[in-house]
């Protein structure tokens, strides 16, 4: 799903010659650096560079992927994503059960002011409180986000910032395929977003990994309007892949309004608690 050789060359294709010291001139045809410059840069040999982009060397040493990552600009994310992906053939991550336990259950039911809801590597969400279920409007297990977002024609509105959603998405199962690169589920994912939606091939070429851990998520909620909410995202520390996201409102702002105005309609519509937990997964 994801590799080595291919991640190189994405990111040696958008580094700016003149940032790293190399003079242009008109004449210069290649977008970003050469092969022999970023070997040059990295103090490693043409041709050994030569094979990492083909695919013919595929463990380079820590040292190596440092001076690329340097090379190549990479952000603290790519960095650690290049690393990964440099590890693959010695150690593959088995990908996690999804399986829930129940005292985090009883935490999500803990947050009653804000929407929060338990997601997976897939972008399943796994479990929601009853705030949550009312955001999205639909029972939320077997809701996929990354196919809410990119397939369901119907749902797009929900999201205020849709084009920045989709860069989210891709980002994060960009660095999902080089954790578990052998998890089918993952992999068939992939290829349903690539088959139904242009937007998702194009960006998904791109190869640009993110790992959001928190900032702004806007909903247009079709009762209620525009909901400016602050996301954080808590990685649960089992190994598990999991995340919790909580999205609140600030307090005194029209979002707080919003949400106070959502949980009252879903109490006055008789959805006092909807069932949201999703079933464990063996």
């Amino acid at each position: 799903m994801d590799d080595l050789a291919g991640f190189l060359r994405t990111r040696r294709s958008r580094v700016d010659p003149a940032v790293v010291g190399i003079p242009t001139d008109s004449r210069r045809r290649v977008k970003g650096l050469r092969r022999e410059e970023v070997a040059h840069l990295s103090g490693v040999s043409v041709d050994y560079y030569v094979r990492l982009e083909q695919g013919r060397a595929t463990q380079p040493s820590e040292q190596v992927v440092d001076a690329l990552a340097r090379v190549l600009g990479l952000d603290e994310t790519e960095r650690e994503h290049l690393h990964r992906l440099a590890r693959q053939r010695r150690r593959r991550a088995k990908a996690p059960s999804g399986r829930v336990r129940p005292e985090l259950l009883r935490v999500l039911d803990l947050v009653t002011d804000a929407p929060a809801l338990i997601m997976d590597h897939h972008m399943d969400v796994l479990a929601g409180n009853r705030l949550a279920g009312l955001l999205y409007g639909r029972p939320l297990p077997g809701l996929n986000t990354a196919r809410h977002i990119f397939l369901e024609e119907a749902e797009r509105g929900l999201y205020a910032d849709w084009e920045t959603c989709t860069l989210d998405v891709v980002g994060h199962l960009r660095l999902a395929a080089g954790k578990y690169p052998e998890d089918p589920r993952l992999a068939s994912l992939i290829g349903e977003l690539a088959m139904g939606s242009e937007r998702f091939r194009r960006l998904w070429a791109r190869a640009d990994v993110r790992a959001r851990t928190h900032g702004r998520k806007a909903y247009r909620h079709p009762l209620v309007g525009l909901l400016e909410l602050h996301q954080e995202n808590f990685a649960l520390a089992d190994e598990s892949a999991m995340e919790l996201l909580v999205l609140s409102a600030a307090p005194g702002s029209p979002a707080e309004d919003g949400l106070r105005l959502l949980a009252g309609l879903g109490t006055a519509d008789g959805a006092a608690r909807p069932i949201v937990h999703a079933q464990s997964r063996e």
